[in-house]
């Protein structure tokens, strides 16, 4: 079973794939790139970081919605 800490190898290479120029980008590069981050959400989802982070974004969307009413 994947660990966290595939999640945290692949959050470094999010990182440093986007620290490039947008403009040295391909869109082969960008394609990769959203695959990387979609697994990176999909292994950090289960955890107790993501349930942490999904309940904050949650919060967060409520308030904005309750705000603009």
């Amino acid at each position: 079973m994947l660990t966290i800490n595939v999640a945290v190898l692949l959050a470094v290479i999010i990182v440093l794939r986007l620290r490039r120029r947008t403009q040295a980008r391909s869109r082969n590069d960008e394609k990769l790139t959203v695959l990387i981050v979609l697994v990176f959400g999909i292994l950090v989802a289960p955890t107790a970081f993501g349930q942490g982070v999904l309940d904050a974004v949650g919060e967060l969307a409520a308030g904005i919605t309750a705000s603009s009413r």
